[in-house]
């Protein structure tokens, strides 16, 4: 059994709803895990391959509380030296 079977079995029991994965080995893994692992869960529904929104109130579908602005602050300047 490989991990996107063993994590796909976990969700179908409602064992789990979301994961992390962690490369085991740094050089190696990361590149197992997106293009092996991630893309197999993407195939079966279980992995975004994108966000809807361009923050994550917006990705949840929260609504912005009142009295909070409707437009990004602007970053603070700072002084050279």
């Amino acid at each position: 059994m490989d991990l996107a079977e063993l994590v796909a079995g976990w969700h179908g029991e409602g064992a789990a709803d979301g994961f992390h994965l962690v490369p085991a080995e740094p050089r190696r893994d990361p590149e197992r895990l997106v293009n092996g692992t991630g893309a197999l869960l993407q195939h079966r529904g279980l992995f975004r391959t994108f966000y809807p929104g361009g923050t994550l109130r917006e990705h949840l579908g929260l609504a912005r509380p009142a009295g909070q602005p409707t437009v990004p602050c602007t970053p603070l300047r700072t002084r050279e030296t």
